[in-house]
């Protein structure tokens, strides 16, 4: 059988199984990523994770800054693809660009739709406390992760499952059920669901403040927030990047240390901080930093 013609659309490190499980099966005409952006101290420029992967295995790439302009829609009408892949691209695509490749667009998405439609699915997922979640392949069309159903498989989250562990976790599900999406596409075996938009629910942006720990809270909510951020959840100028759920009595805020261990109160129940990061310093579990940091009382509050 002849491979399909495909065009890739991705960006972060997320994408790369994806694109690697589609070099093998089908014809990657041309890979479509964002720009280099300016990261670290020095902001220097940096590609991202689909651009490095693609260079390396000597395909063609193209990085719009808008991918709905007009000459892009035209370089891509011109490759004259069968079908294009999207994986966490982070443009929306137009009309014009949908209805290009004969066999429309797929995108791969990191959640169980229409559950957590948007940009930062799997975030959202470990903070709302999911138990689980998982991938869909999905035939876009124009609007925000509304198109049809291709297949789903489903991951679990365990309840101290951080972050970067689900996404690892995603990847590879993402890739494997894309390659069986292309697989029935091709023999014919693709029966399309419409999703059901009263059970829908979003997953919108991270903003810098999603990460403010609020120790009134319940134990169970601000352990999930600190897993699901992964050195995004913040107390006072800390970042905490791990936790444990504790059986201390303590008042919402309260510290106690005991024995190395660094405990603080909720607003139910407690949890141990099991990794933090002071300003200017690196992340350190809690024993290290408590041999170098005073803690007292007004510890989140004091500048």
């Amino acid at each position: 059988m002849e491979k399909l013609k495909v065009i890739f659309m991705g960006t972060p490190d997320f994408a790369v199984p994806s694109l690697a499980a589609l070099i093998d099966k089908t014809q990657v005409i041309c890979v479509v990523t964002q720009p280099d952006r300016p990261k670290g101290r020095g902001h220097k420029l940096q590609p991202p994770p689909v651009k490095v992967f693609a260079e390396e295995n000597n395909l063609r790439v193209i990085q719009p800054l808008k991918v709905k302009a007009r000459e892009v829609v035209a370089e891509l009408a011109e490759l004259k693809p069968d079908l294009i892949v999207v994986v966490a691209f982070g443009q929306i695509l137009s009309q014009k660009i949908l209805d290009i490749p004969r066999f429309g667009c797929i995108n791969v998405h990191a959640s169980l739709l229409p559950k957590y439609r948007g940009a930062a699915p799997i975030e959202w997922a470990i903070i709302n406390g999911e138990k689980i979640t998982g991938i869909t392949t999905m035939q876009m069309n124009a609007g925000l992760d509304t198109g049809d159903i291709l297949f789903k498989s489903e991951v679990k989250i365990s309840d101290d499952m951080i972050l970067p562990e689900l996404r690892e976790r995603l990847m590879t599900v993402g890739a494997d059920l894309l390659l069986k999406t292309l697989y029935k596409l091709q023999n014919g075996g693709l029966e399309p669901i419409k999703q059901d938009d009263s059970l829908s629910t979003y997953a919108p942006l991270l903003k810098k403040d999603t990460g403010l720990i609020d120790w009134n809270k319940s134990a169970r909510e601000i352990h999930n927030l600190v897993r699901g951020l992964y050195g995004g959840a913040r107390a006072g100028k800390f970042k905490i990047w791990r936790t444990r759920l504790a059986r201390e009595n303590l008042s919402a805020g309260e510290i106690k240390i005991v024995d190395g261990k660094f405990f603080v109160g909720t607003g139910d129940g407690a949890l141990e901080i099991l990794e933090i990061q002071a300003p200017n310093s690196k992340k350190l579990n809690a024993a290290d930093f408590l041999r170098g940091n005073k803690v007292g009382d007004n510890f989140w509050t004091n500048e």
